[in-house]
C-alpha cells in the first residue's frame, strides 16, 4: 500500500485493542513495526496519537499510513458496488431527521447493516449516498438485525460519532421496539433478566440463555394490547445490548416473535393467518440526551407490519398507545 488510509472503525469492533484490530486488518505488520509506527505517530484515532492497548469506539477513524505491498493484507470482503440512483433515492425518502450531525434513517427489513459472507448489499456499502453535501460519509454508530425494521441513528461527522457512541455505552440512549409475540407473558409488564451467550448449535452459531458463562442481559417488556392468550403486541426495551437479545429473551418465556423460526421454531409461526413472512420486531424509537435537550425519533410500522398488526385488531395509530 503506497497511500495514507483511513479506516473507519465497525460497530461490531466496539472496545477491541488497537493493535489487535491491526493485526486481524493487517497481519503480515509485525509487533515490532506496528510499535515504531504509534511510537512516531504514523498511525492515528482520529487524527491523536495512540497506543497499542487503545480501545476503539465505534465510527472512529485509524490512520493507516503507506505499507509494503507484503504486509497488506487481502480484504476480508469485496467492496459494495457503487450505489445506483434507485437506491439513493430510496435512502433519501427513508431519512425521518436530519440535521448538520446526525441522520435518522427507517431500515428496512431485509438489508444488512454491514457485509459479511455472502452478503453484498448493505447500508455500510450505500453510506455514499448519505452524505448530503457534508464532506464525510456518515458512520454507522449501532446496529439492528437484518430482519429488523426501524429507526437508525448515523453520525455525520467523527466528533459526532464519539458522542452517540459515548452515549449508547452509558445506556443514556432509550431504544423501544415493537413485537407482535405467539402467546401473551404471564404479567403486564416486568423484566427479563437472562444472561445470553453465544453457542454452537444447529444450523450454525446462535445467543443462548447460559446461567454460568453468560453475559447479563436485561429487557423490560409491557403488553400494549392482546388478542386473548393467542399474540400480544409488546413495547420492548433492551437495557443491556447483546446480539438478538430481544429474539431471545421473547422466546425464553415462552412468547417467540412471530416469524421467528431461528429461535422460536414451529411456535413463532400462526397456521391459518397470512402474515409478514418476516420477523415481527420493528425498532419503534430512539430517544436520548443531545446538545442541552432531548432528540427523540419514531418509525411508524411499515406496511407489512400494519396488516399484520390489524389481522388480530390492534390499532398502531390509536392514541395512548406505548411508543
Amino acid at each position: 500500500m503506497t497511500q495514507v488510509r483511513h479506516v473507519t472503525v465497525a460497530p461490531g469492533d466496539e472496545h477491541m485493542r488497537l493493535d489487535r484490530w491491526f493485526h486481524r486488518e493487517f497481519p503480515a505488520v509485525t509487533h515490532g513495526h506496528l510499535a515504531k509506527l504509534l511510537r512516531t505517530g504514523q498511525v492515528r484515532l482520529d487524527g491523536r496519537r495512540c497506543k497499542p492497548g487503545d480501545r476503539l469506539v465505534a465510527g472512529q477513524t485509524v490512520r493507516v499510513p503507506p505499507l509494503p505491498d507484503a504486509t497488506v493484507a487481502a480484504p476480508r470482503a469485496k467492496p459494495a458496488p457503487a450505489v445506483d440512483w434507485r437506491e439513493a433515492e430510496d435512502l433519501a425518502a427513508r431519512i425521518l431527521y436530519r440535521d448538520d450531525d446526525v441522520i435518522a434513517l427507517d431500515k428496512p427489513s431485509g438489508l444488512a447493516v454491514q457485509g459479511g459472507s455472502g452478503t453484498k448489499r448493505h447500508l455500510d456499502g450505500m453510506l455514499d449516498a448519505l452524505k448530503l453535501g457534508a464532506v464525510e460519509r456518515p458512520r454507522l454508530v449501532h446496529r439492528l438485525d437484518r430482519d429488523t425494521s426501524g429507526v437508525m441513528l448515523l453520525a455525520r461527522h467523527a466528533t459526532t460519532a464519539r458522542e452517540l457512541g459515548d452515549l449508547f455505552r452509558g445506556r443514556e440512549a432509550e431504544k423501544t421496539y415493537w413485537a407482535l409475540v405467539a402467546g401473551r407473558p404471564d404479567a403486564d409488564e416486568g423484566l427479563i433478566d437472562m444472561p445470553l451467550a453465544k453457542r454452537p448449535g444447529k444450523g450454525g452459531e446462535r445467543m443462548r440463555v447460559d446461567e454460568e458463562a453468560g453475559r447479563r442481559a436485561i429487557s423490560r417488556f409491557q403488553v400494549v394490547d392482546s388478542a386473548g392468550d393467542k399474540v400480544a403486541w409488546l413495547a420492548l426495551s433492551p437495557l443491556t445490548g447483546r446480539t438478538h437479545q430481544l429474539r431471545v429473551h421473547c422466546a425464553a418465556i415462552g412468547c417467540p416473535i412471530l416469524g421467528d423460526g431461528k429461535y422460536g421454531g414451529r411456535e413463532a409461526f400462526l397456521p391459518g393467518f397470512d402474515l409478514a413472512k418476516r420477523v415481527h420486531l420493528h425498532a419503534r424509537a430512539i430517544a436520548m440526551p443531545w446538545h442541552g435537550g432531548e432528540l427523540r425519533v419514531e418509525a411508524p410500522l411499515p406496511g407489512d407490519l400494519v396488516k399484520s398488526w390489524s389481522l388480530f385488531g390492534f390499532d398502531p395509530n390509536a392514541a395512548g398507545t406505548a411508543s
